[in-house]
């Protein structure tokens, strides 16, 4: 980049929106054709976590679901899935440090993810298919999540809290 973008001008640039639920911003760029059932063949989007909006909610989707990192600070992600150990990882451009540019959230586990703790903002992009509908949505229960995952009772706390 040519010059320090912030998060704001990011916003403004792509157009993005709050993506009530989930928490961060968000814009649909683009889908497949839609089906009889009104479901796109995939989805793509947008997605920003910034300071002031830094966490993706620990939610459940049905499908796979893509994730991108195209610039700014790493992201905490956090997946659970039934029957398998859990797993953080980080999404970010330091490949060399561990770092992912690509990471798949299976269908059906429970993923969230967190702004590094002083990061400013993180721009990532997501892709499902079939594409996503709003009644894909699951949002988790923290307790129970704490309870069977006690390891990560202190993320799952974070991944679950309703924003001030």
């Amino acid at each position: 980049m040519s010059k320090n973008v912030t998060a704001q001008e990011i916003i403004e640039q792509l157009n993005l929106s709050p993506l009530p639920g989930e928490g961060g911003y968000f814009r649909r760029t683009y889908e497949g054709a839609i089906d009889i059932d009104g479901r796109a063949e995939f989805s793509v989007i947008y997605y920003l976590l910034s300071a002031d909006n830094n966490r993706s909610a620990l939610h459940q989707l049905p499908f796979d679901e893509t994730y991108h990192f195209y610039l700014g600070d790493p992201v905490q992600m956090l997946i659970l899935e039934e029957g398998k150990p859990g797993r953080e990882l980080t999404l970010g451009a330091d490949i060399t440090g561990g770092q992912q540019v690509q990471v798949i959230a299976p269908a059906n586990c429970w993923h969230g993810s967190i702004l590094v703790k002083g990061g400013s903002f993180a721009l990532l992009g997501t892709c499902m298919t079939p594409g996503y509908m709003d009644t894909d949505y699951r949002e988790a229960d923290g307790v129970r999540l704490q309870q069977q995952y006690p390891e990560f009772s202190r993320q799952i706390k974070i991944l679950t809290e309703k924003p001030k």
